[in-house]
């Protein structure tokens, strides 16, 4: 099962990105557990300096922005 992760405030790309992430992820048919976190010590411990951020299995794929579905879907299965 892939665990994903949105890092970020709860701003409007934030809420996209975790939109789009599970759709990405439904699309590929595979089993998930998607959480929002919202703790700014958590960014910190992945690294992260700009949200909203994506976390798939414990590595940070992409920060900063919200990528097109397709490359979602990438970077999730990947």
């Amino acid at each position: 099962m892939k665990s994903i992760k949105i890092l970020g405030s709860g701003c409007a790309k934030c809420n996209k990105l975790y939109e789009q992430a599970s759709q990405a992820a439904e699309q590929l048919g595979i089993e998930y557990e998607m959480e929002k976190v919202t703790d700014m010590n958590q960014f910190v411990m992945y690294g992260v300096m700009i949200t909203p951020a994506l976390v798939v299995d414990g590595q940070v794929k992409v920060s900063g922005s919200v990528p097109p579905l397709e490359k979602l879907k990438q970077l999730i299965a990947g």
